[in-house]
């Protein structure tokens, strides 16, 4: 049994170890064959020396990842220490230029961090309508706001319009406290936070102030017609089919429509139909409309999101079989 001493440089350690050492529980998943006892800046290691070459070659490359990229997630911990390879060849390859789809604030790289990502990136530049229709974090939202911001700093379009069904506010809406805007913002609240992310704040607040950016409910759209704008409706799964017939429709010169949604998770009311299924079902074959699956494998939230949803879907199977 071989052993060895890794130190860890030019990376605070609470970003690879992570709190309460979560981090450092995903690393010890993908290597249970051997021992890994981390002590302050040192991980010493013991067990096979193939083992142990291949944990000191993903240890660094995390390193030279957040050298680079200034951010070590969860999620690009498991992109590689899944991907074979090792060192910037191998981070290159995986992560090539073009999955990369715009700068964020504070150094973030705002990028296609799974394959179905990257096919709703290349399929945004060949298709003015796209469906991306996933489950919960698959990045189907974040994904879309990247490329509306990307075109709008690339001037390809003049405006983004961020749009959603106020579904869940119903008739107690009115009951809230606050004006029009106060009321609605908590809908919304998740389109502002991936700009928050992408947009200094004080750029965004004057983008917002001359309506360069607007975020509106759904009814909002109704009568206009979307020149120039890259205009994207999210949690469509909760549309009419009137209201996506509606939004649709508004599509004017130069204008890209991304539609996001998660058909398993609608809040319309009982037995009212999803205008997402249908459009999904009428406009797969259709040029110029693309429709884009994502699924667990897309998740980039928290590891456990995955195993929930699993467990979600094999409940439904089981229901369904029953």
């Amino acid at each position: 049994m071989a052993e060895k001493e890794i130190f860890i440089k030019d990376i605070p350690l609470v970003e690879l170890y992570g709190i309460n050492d979560s981090k450092m529980g995903i690393i010890k998943e993908h290597f249970p064959n051997i021992k890994i006892v981390a002590r302050g800046d040192a991980l010493r290691v013991s067990g096979d020396d193939g083992e142990i070459e291949a944990f000191e070659r993903k240890i660094y490359w995390m390193m030279e990842h957040f050298r680079k990229f200034h951010a070590l997630n969860e999620g690009d911990m498991e992109r590689i220490l899944k991907t074979s390879g090792h060192g910037a060849q191998a981070a290159e390859s995986s992560t090539p230029d073009d999955h990369i789809i715009v700068y964020g604030n504070n150094g973030l790289v705002v990028k296609a961090r799974t394959p179905n990502q990257f096919r709703m990136v290349e399929s945004s530049m060949k298709n003015d309508l796209v469906f991306a229709v996933g489950p919960a974090g698959s990045g189907k939202t974040y994904t879309a706001v990247a490329l509306a911001v990307r075109a709008m700093k690339n001037k390809e379009v003049r405006k983004i319009i961020l749009t959603r069904p106020a579904v869940e506010a119903g008739e107690n809406l009115g009951f809230l406290p606050g004006d029009l805007k106060e009321k609605l913002d908590p809908y919304m609240q998740p389109l502002y936070d991936a700009l928050f992310d992408m947009l200094p704040s004080d750029k965004l607040q004057t983008y917002l102030e001359n309506k360069l950016i607007e975020v509106a409910p759904l009814a909002f759209m109704r009568g206009r017609t979307l020149n120039n704008a890259y205009v994207i409706l999210d949690e469509a799964q909760n549309a009419t089919e009137g209201q996506m017939k509606m939004f649709l429709t508004r599509m004017g010169s130069s204008a890209k429509f991304i539609v996001t949604g998660d058909i398993t998770q609608t809040d319309l009311p009982f037995k009212q139909p999803s205008g997402l299924t249908q459009a999904i079902k009428i406009f797969s074959n259709v040029p110029g409309i693309d429709v884009i699956h994502l699924n667990a494998e897309d998740v980039v939230r928290h590891k456990l999101v995955k195993k929930i949803l699993g467990i979600y879907d094999n409940q439904s199977t089981n229901k369904a079989n029953s």
